[in-house]
Parts: C-alpha cells; sequence; structure tokens
C-alpha cells in the first residue's frame, strides 16, 4: 500500500483507537513521524507512545493542530466536548473521520462549526485480524476525496461498504454488533458438538472453521446463502432434519429480531448522553 501524505492524530487510543493505529501502522499508509495520539491518563499516553514509536499526549486540541486528518475514537457521549475543544484548531483543509457510533455528522458539524469535512465510520471489532467489516457515510461538506480517504485507511482492516448516512444505525445494527450474534452461534454449536461426543477444543475448531468456511464461499461466489444453503441440503438426509429443528426453534426469525432491535437501540444512544 502506499504511504498516506497526511499527518493523522487519533484522538482516543482505547480498544478500537489502538485496533486501527497499529493496522495503519503496519501496512504502512501513515508514517510513525507524522502520526499523534491521545489518551486521557498521561502515564497511559506515556506507555502508548513507547508501544506506538509516535507522540501521544494528554491534549486532544494540540494533536489536531498538527493534524491533516483527525480520527476520533471516543465515547459518544464525549464527541460534542471533544468536538468543541478541537474547535479552534479545525480548517476546512482538514478532515474528522469519526468512528462514534450513532452519532450524526451533522451533530459533529455543528460541535466544531464551520464547514469542516466529516465522515463517518462504523468498523467491528474482527479490524483485529484484519477482517473487519466498515460501512462508510459522508458529511454535509465532505467530498469523494474525503470518502476514498477514509475507504483507503479502512480497507487495511478487512473490507468497507459507502453507503448513505440514512442506513449508518442499521450498518451498527448488523455488522457492528454482529460479530457477538455470530459468538453465540459458535458456542452453541460448539456446545452441540460436546453433547454428541466430541472434545470441546475439537468442537469449536470445527464451529469456527465452519463458519469461516461459509462466510468466504458466500463472499467469494456473490450466490445468495438460500441457494448454498440448498446445495448442502440433499434429499432425506441429516442437513434438512437440522434445519428444521433451527426452524422450529426460531432461530431465523430471532436473528432478525436482534438485528432490528440492536438498530433501534443505536438510534437511541445519543439521546441517553
Amino acid at each position: 500500500m502506499k504511504t498516506l501524505d497526511k499527518r493523522l492524530a487519533v484522538l482516543g487510543l482505547g480498544k478500537m483507537g489502538g485496533i486501527l493505529l497499529q493496522a495503519f501502522l503496519e501496512k504502512g499508509l501513515i508514517r510513525r513521524e507524522t502520526t499523534f495520539g491521545t489518551d486521557k491518563y498521561p502515564e497511559r499516553a506515556e506507555a502508548l507512545g513507547k508501544e506506538f514509536g509516535i507522540q501521544v499526549c494528554t491534549d486532544n486540541a494540540q494533536a489536531a493542530r498538527h493534524a491533516d486528518v483527525i480520527l476520533l475514537c471516543v465515547k459518544p457521549q464525549t464527541v460534542k466536548e471533544v468536538a468543541e475543544v478541537i474547535r479552534p484548531e479545525l480548517t476546512p483543509d482538514k478532515l474528522i473521520i469519526s468512528i462514534a457510533a450513532s452519532v450524526p455528522s451533522s451533530y459533529i458539524e455543528k460541535a466544531v462549526g464551520g464547514e469542516i469535512p466529516v465522515v463517518r465510520c462504523m468498523p467491528n471489532t474482527p479490524c483485529v485480524v484484519g477482517c473487519g467489516m466498515t460501512g462508510i457515510c459522508k458529511g454535509r461538506y465532505a467530498d469523494q476525496g474525503h470518502l476514498d480517504l477514509a475507504k483507503t485507511l479502512f480497507d487495511a482492516v478487512g473490507r468497507t461498504v459507502i453507503v448513505d448516512e440514512k442506513h449508518m444505525d442499521a450498518v451498527t445494527g448488523l455488522s457492528a454488533s454482529g460479530p457477538a450474534y455470530i459468538y453465540v452461534i459458535l458456542e452453541s454449536l460448539a456446545e452441540a458438538g460436546v453433547k454428541v461426543g466430541l472434545p470441546r477444543d475439537v468442537a469449536t475448531l470445527l464451529a469456527a472453521q465452519t463458519a469461516l468456511g461459509a462466510s468466504k464461499v458466500v463472499l467469494e461466489t456473490g450466490h445468495h446463502p438460500a441457494l448454498l444453503k440448498d446445495a448442502v441440503t440433499t434429499p432425506a438426509g441429516c442437513t434438512i432434519d437440522g434445519l428444521l429443528e433451527l426452524e422450529e426453534g426460531k432461530l431465523r426469525v430471532t436473528l432478525i429480531k436482534a438485528v432490528v432491535r440492536a438498530t433501534q437501540r443505536a438510534k437511541e444512544l445519543l439521546m441517553c448522553e
């Protein structure tokens, strides 16, 4: 990957901020000497600076002052506070990329004032192994170049999709929350394997690799999951009996309800501020 000619500030080097920064550095997208980070605790900021080999401080305004791209990795409830702090350091030629769940670009634009470009991204935790999924949308003042820049960054940790902002809460409910649903399914499949006599480690491996393989087939063939399911289901075979149990247990409708409820909750998060 080509190194970006941009100075980056990661405001909030928590779990996701650290994951993203590490990936950007490992992929060579950014240079350590032009990358900055922040953490609210001085001792942790010092430790993170040594860990990543970049300048890390507790002053968000200072980090933003030196950056072309500002990556907001703070909790939704603190976005307004951080935006107001960095406001004096912003100009229209700088870009804010926010990964704060449920925070509209318009909310950030209002908090920072002026015509500052904002791109909103919603990554998920599998970014830690380079297999993440990130939804991306642009705010009022962002253009295609800003979207392309954000896409380049998040492509480094998995796949990306550009959507209209009205769909971002749905992205949160599906792909951002989705790993938790998959873990429950994997745990259940592994427990089932134990129930029918398999060692737990073998059952977990069988379940996880099966899920990985099935997902890869969907992504690489582009075939609808229903079609792929039918290809596994032979007449009077074992699979159809298992599928009937899933239907009887309402797995399908339960998963749909889970995504719908998580999406609804995403719409409510900022109101809980």
